[in-house]
């Protein structure tokens, strides 16, 4: 482990030189606009004290954009919400069979199954999710664990209830080869979500993804542990957890314009109640660089810590957005949404003003994913004592590496005045 974190630091002490030595060529690039040849060897200009000097343009005030979400401190804010992985297996594409028979519709839909998220996503500006896995054609052959091929209907869910972006790398990205890839990017394209992670073209692989809200440019920089051991057709179209890498993805953001950098991880020990080595040590990497605005995690299928790490924030692992129950793990059934809002300061600079999340379990008979917030906003999930023993759980998990000493709380969704119009993110050139 000793030579790998050496080799790690080492390779981003080499990718923050560079960004260093660029800043510094700006720099001398600035000097030399800020300090002109005299007037003797400019032609036509002034001498004595004919010479003016020029009136400096004043600095615009930047409009008030407050965004969607909690009160803003400062003239512009805007918030952005993440949820933990979309696992499709067999029980919940039977239930969105159901539900579209119910409605009188063909196929399957699982609208219903994420309903309930509808009213925290009005609550952002910015709503992003993470699929899982490779989908099937509309009508199949579907499959689950160990090669997941799942429906597309799932990817269409997400955006009726609102998520504008997902994410895509994971251990499962290449499971049903470059087709399988393919397949679900044409399917996110379908359905209008913008997605980073997997790639059709090294080209795309090569570009970031940079979405405008009302008062942000808001980059997502994505990255998975591994792919089960199977080796993609070629090596850029998964992104892989590497902070050397990331940075400098971040870095190009940076200068493509983005005001906030986000970092996901999808990686951890499946089912496990606290952060992992690698996902440590990647994830302060990424803070350390000075590139990123938040870090968040997800692939562990249960609830992990959230940290203020150096005034950063990371939620190590988000758990489950939508799956079907586990008769073994209870945390594989629970998952965590968090919702972050930053604000602009009089610099111009934008950090975390707010970090509030809310806990949820997915409940059947019918299958729905459902808020176990202490507000119920959809009333009880499962029932009130393994509502309570969910919420309790989720809170201990969260809190176990200071967050809320840190300032993140609980989101009520239900104690915040209404959602403000949002202004529907859209990817930059």
């Amino acid at each position: 482990m000793g030579n790998t974190s050496g080799t790690a630091a080492a390779r981003i002490r080499a990718v923050l030189m560079a960004v260093t030595m660029a800043v510094l060529l700006a720099a001398c690039g600035l000097v030399a606009e800020r300090n002109p040849p005299s007037s003797s060897t400019v032609p036509g200009a002034r001498s004595g004290t004919e010479q003016q000097t020029p009136t400096p343009s004043p600095v615009p005030t930047p409009t008030p954009t407050p965004g969607a979400g909690p009160a803003c401190p400062t003239l512009r804010c805007t918030s952005v919400l993440m949820t933990g992985d979309m696992l499709v297996h067999a029980g919940l594409w039977q239930q969105a069979g159901d539900d579209a028979a119910a409605a009188g519709k063909p196929g399957l839909d699982f609208t219903p199954l994420l309903a309930g998220q509808r009213r925290y996503i009005r609550g952002s500006d910015l709503a992003i999710c993470h699929q899982e896995t490779p989908v099937a054609g509309p009508d199949g052959p579907f499959a689950a664990y160990p090669s997941f091929n799942v429906p597309p209907q799932v990817i269409t869910a997400a955006k009726a209830v609102g998520y504008q972006a997902c994410t895509t790398a994971s251990e499962h990205s290449i499971g049903r080869s470059t087709d399988g890839l393919l397949r679900t990017l044409d399917a996110l394209d379908a359905a209008g979500l913008k997605h980073t992670g997997s790639y059709r073209t090294e080209t795309e692989s090569e570009g970031i993804l940079i979405l405008q809200t009302g008062a942000a440019k808001v980059a997502i920089i994505q990255g998975t542990y591994g792919l089960n051991g199977v080796y993609p057709e070629y090596s850029w179209q998964v992104d892989m957890l590497d902070a050397p890498t990331m940075i400098a993805k971040a870095v190009k953001a940076r200068a493509l314009g983005a005001d906030i950098v986000l970092g996901a991880m999808h990686a951890g020990d499946e089912y496990a109640g606290a952060a992992n080595t690698q996902q440590q040590e990647t994830a302060r990497a990424l803070v350390d660089s000075g590139q990123f605005s938040m870090i968040y995690g997800h692939h562990t299928h249960s609830v992990l810590p959230i940290e203020n790490y150096k005034g950063t924030w990371i939620a190590y692992g988000l758990g489950n957005g939508v799956t079907e129950l586990s008769p073994w793990y209870a945390v594989n059934n629970e998952g965590l949404l968090v919702r972050a809002q930053f604000s602009q300061d009089a610099a111009g600079n934008w950090t975390a003003s707010d970090l509030a999340w809310a806990p949820s379990v997915i409940v059947r008979d019918p299958y729905r994913w459902c808020s176990v917030a202490s507000d119920a906003p959809q009333g009880v999930c499962a029932a009130p004592d393994s509502d309570a023993a969910t919420r309790l759980r989720t809170s201990t998990v969260v809190e176990s590496m200071g967050a809320a000493a840190a300032g993140a709380h609980e989101l009520l969704i239900t104690k915040e005045p209404a959602a403000q119009p949002r202004v529907r993110p859209e990817p930059l050139p």
